[in-house]
């Protein structure tokens, strides 16, 4: 997740999906006759699920999603009627991941409504690339990307972009009347934040200074040559979105509903949609136990590193800029030599392309709280933008698995494998030579179970989110997060909107060590020797889908 920001939405609109540059992989098994049918299926699926668009403006009424729902359950019995007999276990699991999308569909019209229920669904420009494979959070479409496009733009891009933005006003005055009867309280009470990052990055759009992050590095959106009738529609766009901020502001004090789904809801979502083999109980006892362990771990830590002198936070710029890109090249080369990755020289450059910026005292967040002592704790979450460029310079073979994962069914491997590697590297030997950096690695660690722990609290409707804020806040070490600031506000809401994110972080991890510890296994049965490069390597191979997949896919039964 952009961690040190937090705006994150959707995929561009008028722009290819920037991932698909390279040609798709050569496939890894040969898929059976009549997987055509699924793959057909599958596009015209994705065809289907996204609502329809008049002058960029989408059809998200009672009505339209009305029309939706009926045609559901024709849908389900024409996937119903592949026969999957004789299928190889990576082609049954394409299956289930387009089943999963239709069980995430009917999630959303059962029970979340994302539409009627969220205002933060209708944020929907983004000015930063998403360090997943999709936005974090489900908006509407169609999404305005503003990082996909090439600065400056071209005339043919400039008159695409005018007539995204101006459709901005339309959409948010359908989106009032769609919100109507919405009385999740806490998506109001948060829900401003969204429209005004929005107001602000088109304020700096149009001054020609908005800076955008992207798998390639930070980019200028060059306004150079940008035409009245862009620089128009950016503006009336801008007022639009601060007309909608007041609005969700001002409509607070009537929305007073629960904000969560209910343990029953959020359960048949982990089996249904996630894949997941653990529901709310195991979840929580699950993040429970990484909280402990984490602050154990920490405290364990400081008694060994007690003759050491404590790490201070960084003050000169400069000095902290060569931290940071001596910190990635030491990342990625170990990396390359433990067999954490494979050796793709793309992976190295997309560690190297991102920025950690520097945080003066009185601005920082939690995590500029680590990176100011050192980044490498965060940089090692950065395996995030690895995936990328694996997705965009070896795509999948899959056309299932190479589209872009939909409802946010990603989190687990994506979010729970990034959290993951931070204490992989850690224990693989990271920090021998830097042994307070290992006491960063366990604050993280206690950080993200934390708040994974507070957003389960909230989908059971147990605590609202200030609250969450202040348990997610009050159990992260050494006062570091603040309860009152934007980040614990912006990742509270997320969790709120999106079932099952808050804890991907624990739970995906939790799910790489277990793929390890069978993989040992398997190997221990086969009398072979385990080799890190080899586990890590297929795993990534499988591609970024519900881990229980690619366990699937790796393991026979006997062995699992």
């Amino acid at each position: 997740m952009n961690i040190l920001l937090r705006c994150a939405l959707p995929l561009a609109i008028g722009l290819a999906v920037p991932l698909s540059a390279a040609p798709a992989a050569a496939p890894t098994a040969t898929m059976p006759a009549n997987y055509g049918q699924l793959a057909s299926f599958f596009s015209e699926w994705r065809a289907f699920v996204a609502p329809p668009v008049q002058r960029g403006v989408p059809d998200y009424s009672a009505a339209g999603v009305a029309r939706q729902a009926a045609a559901l359950p024709t849908w389900r019995a024409r996937l119903a009627a592949i026969d999957q007999a004789g299928w190889s276990t990576a082609a049954k699991n394409d299956y289930r991941i387009v089943a999963a999308e239709l069980n995430a569909f009917d999630f959303n019209l059962r029970v979340l409504k994302p539409w009627a229920r969220d205002p933060g669904f209708y944020a929907n420009i983004a000015a930063d690339w998403s360090d997943v494979p999709a936005h974090e959070g489900q908006t509407a479409e169609p999404n305005i990307d503003l990082y996909a496009w090439k600065w400056p733009l071209k005339p043919a891009d400039d008159k695409a972009l005018t007539a995204a933005l101006a459709a901005v006003p339309a959409n948010l005055a359908a989106a009032r009347t769609n919100l109507a009867g919405s009385m999740a309280h806490d998506l109001w009470a948060y829900g401003s934040a969204a429209f005004e990052d929005q107001s602000a990055a088109l304020a700096a759009l149009g001054a020609g200074t908005l800076k955008l992050r992207t798998l390639d590095g930070p980019v200028l959106a060059d306004m150079k040559g940008a035409s009245p009738a862009l620089r128009q529609a950016i503006a009336a766009a801008k007022t639009a979105i601060d007309e909608f901020a007041a609005w969700v502001a001002a409509e607070v004090p009537k929305r007073t509903g629960p904000t969560g789904v209910g343990k029953a809801d959020y359960n048949w979502h982990a089996k249904n949609v996630m894949l997941s083999p653990h529901d709310w109980d195991a979840q929580m006892t699950l993040l429970q136990r990484e909280l402990d362990r984490s602050l154990a771990g920490l405290r364990l830590e400081e008694v060994r590193n007690r003759k050491l002198p404590p790490l201070q936070p960084l003050t000169d710029p400069a000095a902290y800029g060569r931290m940071v890109a001596e910190r990635q090249a030491k990342f990625s080369a170990f990396f390359t030599e433990t067999g954490l990755s494979t050796r793709e020289p793309y992976l190295a450059t997309a560690i190297a392309a991102q920025s950690v910026d520097f945080a003066p005292e009185g601005s920082r967040n939690f995590f500029s709280h680590v990176t100011m002592r050192d980044p490498l704790p965060l940089i090692s979450h950065f395996t995030h933008w690895m995936d990328l460029a694996r997705l965009r310079a070896a795509p999948h073979a899959s056309p299932i698995r190479r589209a872009t994962p939909a409802f946010n069914m990603y989190a687990d491997r994506s979010e729970g494998f990034a959290t993951a590697f931070e204490e992989i590297a850690m224990q693989a030997g990271l920090y021998d030579d830097l042994p307070r950096g290992r006491e960063l690695v366990w604050i993280m660690l206690a950080n993200r179970a934390a708040r994974g722990i507070a957003s389960l609290r909230v989908q059971a409707n147990e605590i609202d989110l200030a609250t969450a804020g202040q348990y997610h806040a009050g159990w992260t070490p050494r006062g570091w997060s603040d309860p009152s600031s934007k980040l614990v506000g912006f990742e509270q809401l997320l969790y709120a909107r999106q079932p099952g994110y808050g804890p991907s972080y624990i739970i995906g991890k939790i799910q790489l060590d277990h793929l390890m510890a069978v993989a040992s296994h398997a190997d221990d049965v086969a009398g072979k020797p385990f080799v890190m490069r080899d586990f890590f390597a297929r795993t990534m191979a499988a591609g970024i889908m519900p881990v229980a997949l690619i366990e699937d896919e790796m393991f026979a039964p006997g062995i699992r």
